[in-house]
Parts: C-alpha cells; sequence; structure tokens
C-alpha cells in the first residue's frame, strides 16, 4: 500500500470519527433539551397531560370553542407530542379530579372556565377578575392593588390586552397546572405561544419546579394577532397570598 493511498484511507476514517462524534454530540444535546423541556412542562415520554377546554363566551353552545382557542389548543397538542406524552382533552365543566397527578393546561378565564375559577380560588386567592364598568364580556384583572383592564378600540372586535399565565405546583414531586387566563381568545392564543418560546428563560429563573404568575400584555392584537407579547408584571408574591380580611365596621 503506497502513502498516498494510506493517507486517503486515514483521512477517510477520520472523517467518519469526526462525523459520528458530531452526531453523537447533537443526538446528546437534542435528549438534553428534550429532557429540560419535559421536566418543566412535568410530561416525561408515556405519560398523561389533560387539555381543559373552555367555552366560547359569546355562544350558547356550552360545546361551542374561539378559534384562536382552537389554535392555541393545536399548540400545546405539538407541544404534548413533542414531549413523547398523551393529551386527554376534557372540557372544563367535566373534571372531576385534583391536581399534580397529571400536567394540566387549562384554557380560558374564569367566566368560560369553571376549572380556572376553581383553581383562582384555591391556589390564588390574591387574584380577582371583574366585568369593566359599561361592558358585559370584557374582564379586569386585579391583584395587589393593581387593575389590568380590558384596552380595547370600540371599533375593533376581540382586541384583548392582557392575560394570566401561571405554573402551580400541588406540592414537591407533583404535576403541575399551567393555567392560561385572558380577556379574549387572542389573548389566550398569545399566552400559549409565549410559554411554549419562553419556556427556556422561565425554567431558569423559577426552575423546573417552582410556582411562578405573570400577566402578559398583548401589543396591538387587531394588527399583530398573537405574535406580539411582552411581560406586565410578575404578581407571583400578591397572587400566592391571601387577600386581607375586610375592616369591621364600626357599630
Amino acid at each position: 500500500m503506497t502513502d498516498s493511498v494510506l493517507n486517503v484511507l486515514l483521512g477517510l476514517v477520520a472523517s467518519a470519527i469526526s462525523a459520528g462524534l458530531g452526531w453523537l454530540a447533537q443526538t446528546l444535546r437534542r435528549r438534553r433539551r428534550l429532557g429540560r423541556i419535559r421536566e418543566f412542562f412535568g410530561m416525561p415520554g408515556g405519560t398523561e397531560c389533560l387539555l381543559v377546554v373552555n367555552q366560547h363566551t359569546a355562544s350558547a353552545s356550552s360545546k361551542s370553542v374561539s378559534r384562536n382557542d382552537v389554535y392555541a389548543l393545536m399548540e400545546l397538542a405539538a407541544l404534548v407530542k413533542e414531549c413523547g406524552a398523551r393529551a386527554e382533552i376534557v372540557v372544563h365543566d367535566q373534571v372531576r379530579q385534583g391536581i399534580g397527578g397529571k400536567a394540566e393546561f387549562c384554557l380560558g378565564g374564569p367566566t368560560s372556565n369553571q376549572r380556572t375559577a376553581a383553581h383562582l380560588t384555591s391556589w390564588l386567592p390574591g387574584v380577582r377578575y371583574g366585568i369593566d364598568p359599561g361592558r358585559t364580556r370584557w374582564e379586569t384583572i386585579a391583584v395587589g392593588g393593581e387593575e389590568y383592564g380590558f384596552e380595547a378600540d370600540p371599533a375593533v372586535p376581540d382586541n384583548g390586552r392582557y392575560v394570566l399565565l401561571a405554573r402551580l405546583h400541588a406540592g414537591p414531586g407533583s404535576r403541575p397546572v399551567f393555567l392560561i387566563a385572558g380577556q379574549t381568545a387572542t389573548s389566550n392564543h398569545a399566552a400559549v405561544r409565549y410559554l411554549t418560546t419562553h419556556h427556556r428563560q422561565l425554567a431558569r429563573r423559577y426552575g423546573t419546579d417552582g410556582t411562578f404568575v405573570l400577566v402578559l400584555r398583548v401589543v396591538n392584537p387587531a394588527a399583530y394577532g398573537p405574535d406580539v407579547v411582552e411581560l406586565a408584571a410578575d404578581i407571583t408574591g400578591p397572587a400566592t397570598a391571601a387577600a386581607p380580611a375586610p375592616a369591621a365596621v364600626a357599630g
């Protein structure tokens, strides 16, 4: 075997080894990334999670769902599939189980989702949703003396601005509940997109099993839809604290 042929063979072997090491490194990175996603969302491969569906607030049918909420559910379903978990889709008024056994994504505010209303009462006593004066549908999110009202152009329908995004834990080792309670279906969709896009930053800040409660602002949804979102406030402290008791009235 001549030196030139030997050099060629050695070069091929070196290239094969380099390619193999590169493939192995990429595979390990993908596995670590998937492991972090599964840990943050509480969805190890082969487990089940709940997707709790709300009701379209403008429809008389209890089985009607807004188009933008359907889009949000589709993105959550894609996340579940990426984690190798299985999604159980349940209507909000048909859930009869506690939290912690399965990861859960609860979509919609308390007027469209009974499960959301229960979670707010049980786990976020400092948060209140109230109807804006003069309106019959849009809600104001109130917490810690701050109010996040519905900013709307009356000529533009479904122009909601704020959404509460929370991750709740019943206790150590429990699966998380992700609460997505917006003023409109567009803001729900925006919060789901924010969650699936920023989960790494959220994991670095709050850990893989920490509770957080955020208020997000959807910027000009009439023009940008659910794509442009900014963090309005981290309300974890006041949201999880019990509201102060009303002062006694002197006799």
